[in-house]
């Protein structure tokens, strides 16, 4: 049986077209809801693509599972996580079958989408993590301060990749992160926001005016550190956990990562996998102390960048996914070799002399050309389009298929 993927995704990150390449690997059929202008909608590896509106989100996701009639959903962002279980509320008893096959329990999930209600599940499921206080006025920020201390972490709920995540060293900077996290962006600021990014989501987020719910949490001296996992049904099946080595900017996402193996982050994703009832692809993040204890900060509750990599047995998410899925064996996916990644088009961006971008194993889709050229040719790449083509000429033996693009 040929398994059926939808992709769903709101934001344009070119990722999506390698996790469709890991699917359509062990022989799925994989589609994808997207945005308008997605770097990864010329991708080879989708047989067809739905266009994602932000203004009719949920009409825009009914439709794409009517046509595709998909097995299995897979959000690559919080927002699409989101918009999958507003539509299970309402949605049609085999659509909210779908997306309950696809997430897991769905009553889980305000809780796994909450920072604090998060933390604290996985406090009482005996995992190491921060001290992190819900925060809903001004008393409560004090009191919590005075419990995390200084230097403390102001996070915002329903952001990612650094943003809404600020670190304070004092009072007077806490109440200001405070007031910036917990309040709506102004109308203006949304407006331009959504003309620099290309997306409406800022203009229908001031639009809508719900203010976040804001978070304080005990900072952790330490690497960073993720883990990314597919699980099923309660289940884990594979992980991946990986130290950082090189990030864009302090809180910023990575841009190169080491795997590596750690007891303590694999329980981990097991127990969580369990506790809440967990289906498909989801990542995790630490803090690793000098002592290398891994201390569990937050969950990404989708499927993270990584997903797509396979390393050998226990180690290719994709493969021991689709496996429980359709129930046949499939030929092992083409494993890494060695076990840092430069991740695309992280890397590069932050550092075009970056040692790790020949040394490491840089994870451009040289085998889908049409997506490099869509992302060369999108908006998020043109400040960069001259690093791109520097790098290129000066490093013509990182591009096994450059005559192609």
């Amino acid at each position: 049986m040929t398994a059926k993927i939808l992709l769903a995704t709101t934001v344009r990150w070119p990722s999506a077209g390698r996790l469709a390449g890991a699917f359509a690997s062990v022989d799925c059929a994989v589609s994808a809801l997207l945005p308008s202008d997605h770097p990864a909608a010329r991708s080879r590896y989708f047989q067809r693509v739905y266009a994602y509106s932000p203004f009719a989100s949920t009409g825009s996701l009914l439709d794409a599972i009517g046509h595709a009639q998909p097995d299995l959903v897979v959000a690559l962002d919080d927002r699409a996580t989101a918009l999958l279980l507003r539509t299970h509320a309402d949605a049609p008893e085999h659509v909210a079958t779908l997306i309950s096959h696809s997430l897991g329990k769905p009553a889980s999930y305000p809780n796994l989408m909450s920072r604090s209600g998060f933390i604290r599940a996985a406090r009482e499921a005996d995992i190491r993590t921060p001290l992190t206080c819900a925060v809903a006025n001004s008393a409560a920020l004090d009191e919590a301060l005075a419990a995390t201390g200084f230097p403390a972490v102001i996070k915002a709920d329903g952001t990612w990749g650094g943003d809404g995540v600020m670190v304070v060293h004092n009072a007077a900077d806490a109440v200001l992160a405070y007031r910036k996290l917990s309040n709506p962006p102004s109308l203006l600021r949304s407006v331009v926001r959504a003309i620099r990014r290309s997306d409406a989501h800022f203009l229908r987020a001031a639009i809508e005016n719900h203010p976040p719910a804001v978070s304080v949490q005990q900072f952790i001296a330490g690497r960073p550190a993720t883990t990314s996992f597919a699980c099923w049904q309660g289940k884990l099946l594979a992980a991946n956990h990986f130290e950082t080595l090189a990030a864009a900017n302090a809180n910023g996402p990575a841009s190169v990562l080491r795997r590596f193996e750690n007891a303590e982050m694999q329980d981990a994703a097991a127990r969580l996998a369990s506790r809440f009832g967990l289906s498909g692809l989801h990542g995790l993040d630490y803090v690793r102390d000098e002592a290398g204890n891994a201390h569990l900060i937050e969950i990404n509750p989708r499927s993270p960048q990584t997903s797509y990599l396979a390393f050998g047995a226990g180690h290719d998410l994709v493969g021991a996914l689709v496996a429980r899925l359709d129930k046949t064996a499939h030929a092992p996916r083409p494993y890494v070799t060695g076990d840092t990644v430069a991740l695309f088009p992280q890397e590069w961006m932050r550092d075009p002399a970056s040692p790790y971008l020949t040394a490491a194993f840089h994870d451009v889709p040289w085998d889908d050309p049409a997506l490099i050229r869509s992302w060369m040719e999108s908006r998020a790449a043109r400040p960069a389009l001259g690093k791109w083509r520097a790098f290129m000429a000066e490093n013509p033996q990182a591009a096994p298929l450059a005559t192609q693009v």
